[in-house]
């Protein structure tokens, strides 16, 4: 690509900065040319997205509606854009969240054609899913085309919606746009074209001032009655669709050859909307085709908008032969993607995804092809029928297709009926040109953007609203939650107050030093500060938050309040995490590329981490196995008599007998929230529980028989008697559960007593587990870094119980 100021200070601005760019420039200004360079260059990470369907193939990206799962037709601004009443589905994908979420960069080509709404509607779905006080999320923008060509089609009733919210319906005039303070940078040096008289009269057109004296220089080419030599390739550009159809239609009736037609293959997803070509391609050896699309072998034989002629036809070749050429073209089959952008599971990059593919011969019958369809295409030889223009651009459009004013002739004479021009595009192309921007706002602009990822860096105020929101849930619900939530949030809050002056401070502080000092990436005083902040910050988080959130635990029966507690502890848990990897990442300077790779990973931090059921943190009692078999035991008898949990007892007598220890009845009863009827439905299986817990870890009780009022006086039974009745019970072939069920205990008590006689071979260890979940275990349990059997259980899958785990740690460290 020839070197411009334009390219090289948009590429500066799109790649060093985080301006929003709109791209412009007359046709042939190489605005397709910078994109597919950046998309091969630039290490931002970026969707390229269009308005139609055969724009985004072309841009090799994907359609706005289907990236953004935007609903067709008007979006009002009060428009709710998660309403499914109309069958649209709003719901995005975890991987497209995530997409959204890392991403830096989203390019939007044929800008032109995008509506106003539409454009807000992008605004608010990147809100909702990365920065919801910034425009666009905070993502940058991209904006590729030129206005003077195809404008965005309304519907008069559409407009009618639309215009209380909006004073025209182009892009530039979008909520969104008129917050973002997008740069425009029109490219000026023109490729296409080399005829400088010639250029003159295209931009005299575009800008609707055309000359009398231009008019006449132009009208020299106007021949109505030019009948093109056939070798010549001459391609007519008309304004409706159906005059190019009879026109093709009718010179491929005049050919006497034998008709060929190929079938186009389509595979996986690719709409009939999106399609390149004609799904059934008829040709005769004679017919005049275009080519369209770049020839994708090596020896790069033919471009888009390539005129020849058929000389040879089979079942699955075309040979065409060019004016210009020396040579023929053997044409095969071309494939077109459809494509969508998935997340690399390794790398955490954004690909492309081929989610489809259409496969035709890479011709279209050319003695005519309608304005529309000739956008981007660039010509040798054109006829120009421009009688019928009607719409914003479309004379400019088709005559900047020809390379010449000698390859071009007109059918009718032009004139200023045939020059539409909206004035809201005049007006705003005025202004964008009194302001370009020049080196000197680059550097500002690069500045800026290096101070704001810093200050993104050290600003914590993200944690203010989740350990607000615990708080808020706490002091209206104290009665239902137990564990440790006041003083570790307190202790979070307090420094993360703290670290946001000290951030306020060292921004000003950088600020100052930019003021007379290059970027902060390049600049030797603002890295020493840099580092020094990175330190301060580190240790701060690691010695204050980090452990507040380690002590902090809780539970309730209450399972909304679980949950919502939950979602926003995972909140400051992926907060922390972020922090601790910027930090980690940058402690020898800041490095922006660093820092956006940081920033993309980070997203998927949370993905990646194993999957716990953290059902709750336990924390406020010493005795955690206990409340594990305990908790276990209410749900299994919940779940048995179709009860709610709390009903069997509540969340704080679960605390209450883990801290006292209740071994008979009549100490149960004590326990707040455990009355005579509880104890006499469920006390023998509760009191089983404790008090096998106890013998198993030799805590000392007291003697049941003699205080339990409830009860007559027993024998005091020996320890192996319990266990030896769970044993005849297994010879007799009845399960765990069916033996729990006989005996009014706990399933794990059961499979306690039988794990007893695994090492005299009486049972199997096979017996007790299945071999699933034993062979599973056995390859988790030794990779997994656990402090108890507690802390085991809620590392590990909730499918695993709590005797599961029990039975194989003894299995595996006997």
């Amino acid at each position: 690509m020839i070197e411009n100021k334009e390219l090289d200070l948009a590429w500066d601005f799109v790649n060093n900065t985080d301006r929003n760019v709109f791209l412009t420039g007359k046709a042939g200004t190489g605005k397709t040319t910078f994109l597919h360079k950046l998309k091969m260059k630039s290490l931002k990470r970026m969707v390229v997205v269009a308005p139609t369907g055969v724009a985004a193939i072309n841009a090799k990206g994907v359609t706005i509606h289907s990236f953004f799962q935007m609903p067709f037709g008007p979006l009002l601004p009060d428009t709710d854009l998660n309403n499914t009443s109309s069958g649209f589905n709003r719901k995005f994908s975890k991987t497209k969240i995530n997409i959204i979420k890392s991403l830096d960069l989203l390019v939007i080509d044929e800008i032109s054609m995008v509506r106003a709404d539409l454009l807000d509607g992008i605004d608010r779905v990147l809100r909702r899913f990365k920065s919801r006080n910034k425009v666009f999320g905070g993502v940058q923008l991209l904006m590729i085309g030129d206005l003077q060509q195809l404008s965005p089609i309304i519907k008069e009733n559409e407009w009618e919606l639309l215009k209380p919210y909006y004073r025209n319906g182009f892009f530039f005039s979008s909520q969104a746009y008129l917050q973002c303070q997008a740069i425009t940078i029109e490219l000026s040096h023109i490729f296409r074209q080399d005829n400088p008289k010639f250029i003159s009269i295209l931009n005299e057109i575009r800008t609707n001032t055309l000359t009398q004296a231009s008019a006449d220089e132009l009208n020299k080419r106007y021949q109505p009655d030019f009948v093109p030599d056939e070798k010549e390739g001459y391609i007519s550009l008309t304004t409706h669709n159906n005059k190019a159809e009879q026109t093709n239609n009718r010179e491929l009736d005049k050919l006497k050859s034998k008709t060929y037609t190929y079938d186009a293959s389509v595979e996986g997803k690719f709409p009939e909307y999106a399609y390149p070509n004609k799904e059934k391609l008829t040709l005769k050896v004679g017919a005049q085709v275009m080519f369209i699309k770049n020839d994708s072998s090596p020896e790069k034989r033919y471009f888009n908008g390539k005129i020849g002629k058929v000389i040879h036809l089979d079942r699955d070749e075309v040979i065409v032969h060019c004016q210009e050429d020396d040579f023929n073209i053997v044409t095969t089959p071309e494939i077109w993607e459809n494509i969508n952008y998935t997340v690399d599971a390794e790398t955490k990059a954004i690909t492309e995804n081929k989610i489809g593919a259409y496969t035709q011969m890479p011709l279209r019958l050319a003695w005519s092809i309608t304005i529309h369809k000739s956008q981007g295409l660039t010509f040798e030889k054109a006829i120009i029928d421009a009688q019928g223009a009607f719409a914003h651009g479309q004379t400019y459009v088709a005559l900047s297709r020809c390379k010449s004013l000698e390859g071009l002739v007109l059918n009718s004479k032009i004139n200023s009926s045939q020059i539409i021009s909206d004035s809201n595009v005049l007006s705003f192309n005025k202004m964008a040109e009194e302001n370009q921007p020049d080196k000197g706002i680059l550097q500002a602009s690069k500045s800026e953007f290096q101070l704001n990822l810093i200050a993104e860096l050290f600003d914590f105020y993200k944690f203010l609203h989740p350990i607000g929101r615990i708080l808020d849930i706490y002091y209206k619900n104290k009665t239902s939650i137990e564990g440790q939530v006041e003083d570790p949030l307190d202790t979070m809050k307090s420094c993360v107050t703290e670290l946001l002056k000290v951030a306020n401070a060292f921004k000003a502080q950088l600020t100052a030093l930019s003021e007379t000092s290059e970027a902060p990436e390049s600049s030797e005083a603002l890295q020493e500060r840099f580092i020094k902040a990175i330190n301060y910050f580190s240790v701060q988080t690691k010695e204050r938050i980090s452990p507040a959130i380690k002590s902090f635990g809780f539970t309730t029966d209450n399972k909304t309040i679980e949950k919502d507690m939950l979602k926003q502890f995972d909140t400051l848990e992926e907060l922390l995490t972020s922090k601790l990897l910027y930090f980690e990442g940058l402690t020898t300077g800041f490095n922006v590329i660093t820092f956006l790779e940081l920033r993309a990973k980070s997203v998927f931090l949370a993905k990646d981490k194993p999957k716990k059921p953290r059902k709750t943190i336990i924390d406020g009692t010493t005795n955690i196995e206990l409340f594990e078999l305990l908790r276990e035991l209410r749900n299994s008898i919940a779940k048995r008599e179709d009860l709610v949990h709390f009903q069997v007892f509540t969340q704080k007598a679960l605390y209450d007998m883990c801290e006292t220890l209740p071994t008979n009845k009549q100490e149960l009863k004590q326990v707040n929230g455990m009355g005579k009827v509880r104890v006499e439905k469920y006390g023998t299986a509760i009191l089983e529980v404790i008090r096998t817990y106890c013998d198993e870890n030799d805590i000392e009780t007291s003697d049941a028989s003699e205080i339990d009022l409830f009860e007559k006086p027993k024998p005091k039974r020996k320890k192996g008697d319990t266990k030896k009745i769970s044993l005849d019970l297994f010879k007799m072939g009845k399960s765990a559960e069916a033996i729990a069920l006989e005996r009014d205990l706990n399933v794990n008590t059961i499979t306690g007593h039988l794990a007893s006689f695994i090492s005299s071979g009486e049972v199997k260890i096979t017996d007790l587990i299945s071999e699933v979940h034993y062979e599973e275990l056995k390859n988790i349990i030794p990779k997994t870094k656990f402090e108890n059997l507690s802390d085991l259980k809620h590392q590990v899958d909730a499918k695993y119980s709590y005797g599961e785990l029990r039975l194989v740690l003894d299995d595996l460290y006997k």
